[in-house]
């Protein structure tokens, strides 16, 4: 990091969400072969089903802000803090709507099981951004990012 002006374009993210596709795709397949049909909730199938559609609804509004309206990638070669729209309201949201999408993904399938999946994405992406991300971008903007920081959630966007 010490050898670049600004965060590389794609960083550590494509790692985490390979991960987590293939923990969605993983549950939602041992439910569809009858692994998991302990936790089948049938009689729950219409609000899984709603709740799914919203967080998908919701998780692709988030990625599509945080990509192409807040032009992130430009802002990123341009060596900008990116600290408006949808990222006024999350500092990741490219991970998180993705996060948000793959949890309504799960929640069509309507297995309880499945529903310890989204704390791990959450935690994941926690610990992978305290790590890695967010280092390189408090020494890149200093009490800029800190102060961003300290109004703006990591994961779970605040409207």
């Amino acid at each position: 990091m010490k050898n670049q002006s600004h965060l590389p374009r794609y960083g550590v993210g494509p790692y985490y969400i390979a991960a987590i596709i293939t923990l969605t795709v993983f549950g939602i397949l041992l439910v569809r072969n009858g692994t998991l049909q302990s936790g089948s909730v049938p009689q729950m199938r219409m609000v899984f089903s709603i709740a799914g559609g919203i967080l998908v609804l919701l998780g692709n509004y988030i990625w599509i802000a945080a990509v192409f309206q807040s032009k992130i990638a430009d802002n990123i070669y341009s060596n900008k803090l990116t600290t408006t729209g949808i990222y006024a309201h999350v500092r990741n949201p490219i991970y998180s709507g993705i996060a948000i999408f793959l949890t309504g993904i799960l929640l069509f399938a309507h297995n309880l099981w499945l529903l310890l999946l989204p704390p791990v994405f959450w935690a994941s992406e926690t610990i992978l951004m305290l790590c890695t991300e967010e280092k390189w971008l408090l020494e890149l903007y200093g009490e800029e990012y800190a102060d961003y920081c300290k109004r703006v959630n990591r994961c779970i966007p605040w409207f």
